[in-house]
């Protein structure tokens, strides 16, 4: 019987980390030319994105009942205590279909403890909120203090992204074909956040990557509290060069030096395009880092 943190593909918690803390990440379902892959299982980002590049349809779903059953049910027989921590459900389904497997384990498995966590957050949002909720069940913290940080992660977690074309948002139904052509002519990049509802939402729009660029820079220092000692999530769509323009931009106007790096997976990636950028940083200060430390 133990505690254990679980969470799924959308958080793009990078692999190092995976391994380090030997986290279990249910893959998300990923369907190109009519099969099905999995995220980080049976499908990786660098592949994922050529084949976006490509031309390929992808489509995406969200984990199901019978998938989660699947997974849960280990931990029930074993009788462990388990925080499950999903994304939001203001882009995908996904906390409602867990719950719905929660409730078929309950009735064989009565004692079974699982919290089902509604990050609110997306891609590596919502994988820094896992990471803190790691770093405290290592120091055996208890699981309602780790709820609370939970909860305190998630509600303050922000998320500013851009795209490189707008193609992809047009595909996937969040942009109008006119307003996709008349951006593209016009060089037009949204700039998006995650709201506190945990949907996506632009909030600006700019002229140029460049500008764009700077401008979630900007808003990163209009919003982010402690800046200089915070972890930033720094992700990317198979475009290294530029999370290393912007990684350099935070580091010279405000000094941030502690970065977790990786790539933004198949779940959003499909509905963004290669070239996506996001920084993922807090609006307010840490009150669990003492807690996180042996």
């Amino acid at each position: 019987m133990a505690l254990k943190i679980i969470t799924d593909s959308a958080s793009d918690v990078p692999r190092f980390l995976i391994d380090k803390y030997n986290l279990h990440v249910i893959p998300t379902p990923v369907v190109i030319e009519e099969k099905d892959y999995f995220d980080g299982e049976t499908i990786y980002p660098e592949e994922f994105y050529n084949i976006l590049r490509n031309g390929t349809e992808i489509k995406t779903y969200h984990i199901n009942s019978f998938m989660f059953h699947k997974h849960f049910e280990p931990y029930a027989k074993n009788g462990d205590e388990v925080i499950y921590i999903c994304f939001s459900t203001g882009i995908a389904g996904t906390y409602n279909a867990a719950n719905i497997a929660k409730q078929e384990l309950l009735e064989e498995y009565p004692d079974f403890d699982l919290t089902i966590v509604d990050s609110k957050c997306a891609s590596l949002g919502f994988g820094l909120v896992v990471e803190e909720a790691l770093k405290l069940a290592a120091n055996n913290v208890s699981k309602e203090i780790i709820l609370e940080a939970v909860n305190f992660f998630s509600r303050n977690m922000e998320h500013i992204f851009t795209v490189e074309t707008l193609e992809y948002l047009y595909k996937g139904g969040r942009l109008s074909r006119t307003s996709a052509i008349a951006g593209g002519l016009l060089d037009i990049k949204p700039i998006i956040e995650v709201t506190d509802a945990g949907a996506l939402q632009a909030i600006e729009k700019v002229r140029g990557r460049g500008k764009s660029l700077r401008r979630i820079v900007e808003i990163v220092g209009e919003r982010g509290k402690d800046l200089k000692e915070q972890t930033i999530g720094l992700v990317h769509g198979d475009d290294k060069k530029t999370l290393e323009e912007v990684k350099g931009m935070l580091t010279e106007k405000y000094g941030c030096k502690n970065f977790l790096e990786s790539y933004v997976g198949c779940a959003i990636g499909a509905h963004t395009g290669p070239g996506v950028i996001g920084v993922i940083f807090l609006s307010e200060e840490s009150p669990y880092k003492n807690l996180e430390k042996k």
